[in-house]
């Protein structure tokens, strides 16, 4: 940690850091652990040159998942402000990790199913965020389908375009997905409250072996978006969808639009990560056009 940010967070924090050391953190920031002079052990996210407003939104995603009650997030301790030349930062409770419990996965599947029975005032949300160091604009939109178009699809694939990533034929059919998209997004369901970012790597067992979802992208919306990029990537067992469906049964047709929801995280590793993640942009839209 700089001496700068060691200032300012323990400014923040009434106490002073006694000792730190880097940890991981993901991909985007830097992360650390921290002893303090109370006692606590803290975690520490930082970003040297982090975009306005990216702390501020994740620590007000943190809470909008917690309201939920329905499985642990970490709490948070203190985010920085906006001032100019400050260090941008996050403080959160550290949460020792631990071996999965018995019954993890169901305990998962159907704290994920409270989650999102929970439910959001919109599709979309009352601010805008990021997922990654993208921004996610959350506007709210009175249908699923627009939503998804509007806020979700375009931009990225116009970011895509602009950064030289697909080709115009490619582009051809993202055009005729639009054009099918109201048919394609299933029946209709109120807005669910979402993780937005629900990967393996964003999931977390805390000192009891209980699950704690952490890294959040939050907004309203569809809960096939959440499922579709649990699975993904990998790192879910069945017993996890399992008990999630036994708590929470899914619309019709659900498994035909796995690969629909798994275009919106598709075209954000596209856009993060480049060209290595276009076959699966690629195989998701022929699945549909």
């Amino acid at each position: 940690m700089t001496p700068a940010l060691v200032a300012a967070v323990e400014e923040v924090l009434g106490a002073r850091v006694e000792r730190s050391q880097a940890v991981s953190g993901g991909d985007i920031n830097e992360a650390f652990l921290a002893k303090l002079s109370d006692g606590r052990q803290v975690f520490i996210k930082h970003h040297a040159s982090a975009p306005k407003r990216m702390f501020e939104s994740e620590a007000r995603g943190l809470r909008y998942l917690a309201a939920a009650n329905a499985l642990r997030v970490p709490e948070v301790l203190a985010v920085s402000g906006e001032a100019g030349g400050s260090p941008a930062f996050l403080v959160l409770e550290y949460l020792t990790p631990g071996r999965r419990r018995q019954g993890f996965d169901e305990e998962l599947g159907r704290g994920l199913a409270a989650l999102h029975r929970f439910g959001s005032g919109s599709f979309g949300l009352d601010h805008d965020n990021f997922i990654g160091s993208l921004p996610q604009s959350n506007g709210p939109v009175d249908s699923w389908a627009e939503f998804y178009r509007i806020r979700r699809l375009e931009p990225l694939w116009r970011r895509a375009v602009d950064n030289g990533l697909v080709d115009a034929r490619l582009s051809r059919s993202f055009d005729a997905l639009l054009v099918k998209l109201d048919e394609l997004c299933g029946p209709a369901e109120p807005p669910a409250r979402l993780h937005g970012d629900l990967w393996g790597g964003n999931l977390h067992s805390d000192e009891r072996g209980a699950p704690v979802l952490i890294d959040p992208a939050v907004y309203g919306g569809r809960r096939e978006v959440d499922l579709a990029m649990m699975r993904l990537f990998g790192g879910f067992g069945p017993r996890v969808f399992d008990a999630y469906a036994e708590a929470y049964a899914l619309s019709p047709g659900h498994e035909e639009r796995v690969l629909l929801y798994q275009l919106y995280p598709l075209m954000v590793h596209l856009n993060l990560f480049g060209r290595s993640y276009l076959s699966g942009v690629q195989r998701a839209l022929g699945r549909y056009v």
